[in-house]
């Protein structure tokens, strides 16, 4: 067993795509963690489908490296603001952090926001200034716009004063004298400072075993498993201890303070430590230690592990923000439902999401009284749709809606909205196109910063549901060319109406096989969705029209032939390459009386309701009810 004075516990966070997961892969390198004959990976700790395909980091992943006589437990976060919930949560397992900035672009609204929240613990970062080693890098003008974050958000004297190392996690070589050290020294600077600037695990007073849960984890067979720090004493397997629940008075305002819940006997049935990325079984486990523990029948994230029965050892809850964005998950109830997966129902995709919950704690499942679905919460669109895509990919299909914000009220009654900070990078040429779809869209611009380099830095304020569908637009308007990143802020006064589409739905009127006759007509003024031989059903969206208002067709018509017609005729027919919307551009892309149908084969985008009758008369009492609330609200 590890004495505590040579543990360190630390986390990696930083901004998307500043080299969190690639640093880890040098540091297994340099420790020799895996044998020499060993097939390993690149970006080892990015182990699930998704997150390889997308080069991000979705779940903040634990593993551990011995160096010298020091165990070193690690653990990498996502960079995504969407899944910063995950990020909250493990802070209180660590007693510092690794903050990477990188050499060129500097600070970044994640880097502000997992600063925040590690100077909020007492934590005294170590920053380190990856990529120093690229042509554009600029690691001194890095630096000083991190000190300058630091001042921002009101460090202490302490705090400020931190170590800083130079290098490159791709090459594995860090130095702290970027001008003289050799570049080829390896890791021994990175290791050693970890050493002497990471303090080890405080022990609190007292024998009585203490944890608090910090994360979860699911197994079919195990049932739910607990991941914390032990904060003081040991346990062994087999033993018995209290599992103490407390919770938020109130979740969307912390400040009004905690309560304790309730207390149940639990005996501690397996336990288990990380060695390098396996989780190895283990009998006993002692103070500073890392650990996953099942045996309770039910955990909750902040939940307090005790061998003492009295409430008085629970400890305050953790801090977990509350989600800004919603969307219902419905029972898909198009024509061709369970054609291509499981068409579920509403029992299974409330079992399904359970399950989610029991794991994913900065996501919310309201069940409002709808026969066909229920209201799921998140940190953002892409929170959301990464538990789509899982879904999917289980062979589930279901229905969404379009995302909308979540808002509040005020003390005087005035509605509250999510706000955003925005940072964009774009080339000089591209700059006015992008101020003028945002201030659309009730943008604020605060700060333009040129370098002098044709990249020109804007830095707005916008509320969350002026970015709903914006990204790809941004794309298409930058040619690719632009960065943008955001990050909650807070709630700010409801900022006005935002009309998010400019243009019309164009929706079939029959079922059946698309045609490249039909298509060919169509495509002169609509840029569409589907391509000949593609199956289609009646209220299916297959297109957009360049036009604001909805446009009926009959994207199956077939060209009569008669003996004045040859039957190979359509053989020269030169049809648009159609627009594919991916899962989450149909998020984007729908209006509020649409969904996007998701199946393991298809996205298909469609009307509420299919009916054209039944839809028509539903606008009518739509527009009934808000004729009579202006009424209302005018007098």
């Amino acid at each position: 067993m590890t004495p505590v004075e040579k543990i360190r516990n630390l986390a990696i966070v930083a901004h998307i795509d500043h080299g969190k997961t690639t640093l880890i892969d040098s540091i297994f390198q340099a420790t020799q963690t895996f044998r020499d004959n060993q097939e390993v990976k690149e970006r080892l700790m990015d182990n699930n489908v998704l997150e390889r395909e997308r080069g991000i980091t979705i779940r903040s992943k634990h593993c551990t490296v011995q160096w010298k006589d020091y165990l070193i437990n690690i653990i990498d976060t996502p960079g995504h603001a969407d899944f910063s919930g995950e990020v909250e949560r493990v802070l209180s397992m660590v007693d510092s952090v690794l903050l990477l900035v990188d050499a060129n672009e500097g600070p970044m609204p994640q880097t502000r926001y997992v600063l925040m929240r590690a100077l909020k613990l007492g934590l005294r970062p170590i920053v380190i200034i990856n990529k120093a080693d690229r042509p554009n890098a600029q690691p001194e003008q890095a630096l000083n716009k991190t000190f300058d974050l630091f001042i921002d958000l009101g460090a202490t004297d302490e705090q400020a004063h931190f170590p800083v190392l130079y290098g490159s996690g791709l090459n594995g070589w860090f130095v702290k004298d970027f001008e003289n050290d050799k570049h080829e020294d390896g890791m021994d600077a990175l290791f050693q400072s970890i050493v002497d600037d990471v303090p080890s695990p405080t022990v609190q007073e007292g024998d009585s075993f203490v944890m608090q849960v910090s994360s979860l984890d699911w197994s079919d067979y195990i049932g739910q498993i607990g991941c914390g720090r032990v904060i003081s004493g040991s346990l062994k397997k087999g033993d018995e201890f209290f599992s103490h629940v407390q919770h938020w008075k109130d979740l969307s305002n912390q400040s009004a303070g905690w309560e304790y819940i309730s207390s149940s006997k639990a005996k501690c049935v397996n336990l288990w430590v990380s060695r390098g990325l396996e989780r190895v079984a283990t009998d006993e486990v002692s103070v500073g230690d890392i650990v996953w523990l099942a045996g309770p029948d039910e955990i909750g994230i902040g939940d307090t592990f005790s061998t003492v029965e009295d409430k008085s050892v629970a400890l305050k809850p953790l801090e977990i923000e509350e989600p800004t964005v919603s969307m219902f998950f419905l029972v898909n109830s198009g024509p061709f439902s369970g054609d291509d997966g499981t068409a579920i129902m509403l029992r299974q995709l409330k079992e399904r999401l359970q399950r989610e919950l029991r794991v994913n704690v900065a996501l919310r499942m309201e069940d409002i009284g709808r026969s066909d679905g229920v209201k799921v919460s998140g940190r953002g669109e892409l929170h959301l749709a990464i538990l789509i895509e899982e879904m999917r990919r289980e062979g589930l299909e279901f229905c969404v809606s379009r995302p909308e914000v979540i808002t509040h009220k005020d003390a005087a009654g005035n509605t509250l909205e999510p706000i955003e900070q925005l940072i964009i990078d774009v080339p000089e040429e591209h700059q006015g196109v992008v101020i003028e779809k945002l201030a659309r869209r009730q943008g604020g611009l605060r700060q333009i910063d040129n370098a002098g380099t044709n990249i020109v830095r804007l830095e707005f304020g916008i509320p969350t549901r002026g970015l709903i569908g914006y990204r790809s637009e941004f794309l298409t308007d930058t040619r690719g060319l632009g960065i943008m990143a955001s990050r909650f802020i807070g709630f700010g006064p409801w900022r006005g109406e935002i009309n998010p589409r400019s243009r019309g739905s164009v929706i079939s009127m029959e079922t059946g096989s698309v045609t490249a006759y039909a298509l060919e007509g169509l495509q002169e003024r609509t840029v569409m969705f589907v391509e000949p031989a593609d199956k289609i059903y009646a209220g299916q969206i297959v297109g957009e029209n360049t036009r604001p208002d909805d446009l009926p067709c009959n994207p199956t018509k077939k060209k009569h032939l008669t003996n004045h017609r040859a039957s190979t005729k359509d053989i020269g027919v030169k049809l648009d390459v159609p627009r594919i919307l991916s899962l989450e551009q149909a998020m984007e892309w729908i209006s509020d009386d649409e969904l996007v149908e998701v199946t393991p084969k298809s996205i298909r985008v469609r009307k509420a309701i299919l009916d054209p009758d039944k839809r028509k008369r539903a606008h009518k009492v739509q527009a009934s009810l808000a004729e009579s609330a202006a009424a209302t609200a005018a007098k």
